[in-house]
């Protein structure tokens, strides 16, 4: 058998050119689009390989929005806040404390919502919840359609177009076959890194077993009786809900833990399963093959057991993407570390600003020794080091690894998204290579479009 085979030379045909391009359109690439956009770039192309937008808030049904806020002061805001407030404004699309009691140590509201996963912080409740992802993808359709953001969907990334260390758009496949767009600014939101990577930028991938971001997994929802019901028997019946639980990752193999959504009669159901890569596609099959062999099971275990609220229980849904929690992380011109967020480090290029929140670990725990100030996220950790007009956001931005685990959620990818966004369409503006783009004039263009800094 050969280890090797060459292919042919191929003309790959340019079609189409943009002030900005995109790859991704998760959480990072709805927000940067969306934010290059508004900052005035004059056409932005999202390049999206699923047939929807908003990647693992949606098709990976991570559908947690943990907390946008410190005490009573809103971090968060920006595009995220607008997802957000349109989800609320739709029936069942959003499940989460309202903004007025953001903030509030009233016992009636901390004891209602502590019982749910970073809903409230030392004794007050915080602005988070949980989404509906099939609404969500309908949402954030719109909103990149306003923005007049050009999509390509079913469309799959392959490869930077380089001159010499200059990225120039990428080579991507679809139905069509190999094309190519290129671009003035190109911002990698794949989550995984693998634009910037595949232009040669240097990159880490070593993640600590115990770490959340060394777990992959397939979460799915299931139809049950009442969810608040079950929250009520849990909380009520805590030593019997402790053996059930068990029993229950016993069932599965691996841990798992069940989540409320914006209706009562759906559950979530989350899991962790280490020892995989996600940069490896025997891997993520075998993950895809675990959890699924396993659900039924899971159903059987709650249905047997009659388990207050959630029997009798049936499959909902399956998500469509892996759920990937960490993968490689592009060398940045700052790199945030482990005690940037520890200690709260303040730095003259935030562009981002991020409250500090619980995060299970790889077992399904709580990991209790989080920080409490608020992480600021500096512009150097979203500009490549070593290549020209390249952009990062998302889990893929510039940190290690143990801030890595505590910032690449949901919002944090937003934030960072919203960031590189104005980034690029600034650097545009003053016809300047994004690693030397000036840090206040994107502070100001993220001022503009309502994002908290400092």
């Amino acid at each position: 058998m050969e280890n090797f085979i060459l292919e042919p030379e191929a003309r790959i045909e340019v079609i189409d050119h943009a002030d900005v391009l995109v790859i991704g359109g998760g959480p990072a690439g709805i927000a940067a689009a969306i934010a290059a956009a508004r900052a005035g770039a004059e056409k932005v192309i999202l390049l999206e390989r699923y047939n929807h937008l908003g990647g693992m808030a949606t098709g990976g049904q991570v559908i947690l929005i943990p907390s946008l806020s410190y005490k009573k002061e809103m971090m968060i805001k920006g595009i995220m806040l607008e997802a957000i407030e349109r989800l609320e404004a739709i029936p069942n699309g959003y499940f989460g404390p309202s903004r007025e009691i953001t903030g509030s140590e009233e016992p009636e509201f901390v004891g209602k919502w502590q019982h749910y996963f970073n809903m409230t912080r030392n004794g007050a409740v915080c602005y988070g919840g949980y989404t509906d992802p099939e609404i969500f993808k309908i949402v954030l359709q719109r909103m990149i359609e306003e923005a007049n953001v050009k999509v390509y969907l079913h469309s799959i990334a392959c490869r930077a177009v380089c001159e010499g260390e200059t990225v120039r758009g990428v080579s991507f496949e679809s139905k069509q076959g190999r094309n190519a767009i290129l671009a003035d600014v190109v911002i990698d939101c794949t989550g995984d890194g693998d634009i910037a990577a595949s232009s040669g930028a240097a990159f880490q991938d070593a993640f600590l077993d115990g770490l959340r971001n060394a777990s992959l997994g397939v979460v799915y929802r299931l139809d049950v009786v009442d969810f608040t019901a079950f929250m009520d028997y849990s909380i009520k019946n805590s030593g019997e809900w402790a053996v059930h639980s068990k029993k229950l990752n016993d069932t599965a193999g691996f841990p798992i833990v069940l989540f409320p959504t914006g209706r009562k009669d759906v559950a979530w159901v989350d899991n962790w399963i280490l020892g995989h890569n996600c940069l490896k596609v025997a891997d993520l099959t075998n993950v895809e093959f675990m959890v699924r062999r396993t659900i039924l099971d899971v159903v059987n275990y709650i249905n047997d057991n009659k388990i207050p609220g959630l029997y009798p229980a049936t499959l909902h849904d399956t998500a469509y993407q892996t759920g990937t929690r960490g993968s490689r992380r592009i060398l940045g011109k700052k790199v945030l570390t482990i005690n940037d967020v520890y200690n709260g480090t303040e730095f003259d290029d935030v562009v981002a600003v991020l409250p500090s929140i619980e995060v299970i670990t790889a077992e399904g725990g709580l990991n209790n020794e989080y920080p409490e100030k608020p992480t600021q996220i500096p512009l150097g950790a979203l500009q490549v080091a070593d290549k020209n007009n390249l952009l990062v956001a998302g889990r893929c931005f510039s940190s290690d690894a143990e801030a890595n685990n505590l910032i690449n959620l949901i919002p944090h990818c937003f934030a960072m998204g919203q960031a590189a966004g104005a980034a690029a369409a600034v650097a545009l503006r003053a016809d300047k290579n994004t690693r030397y783009v000036e840090y206040r004039q994107v502070q100001e263009a993220l001022r503009e479009q309502n994002v908290y800094l400092p």
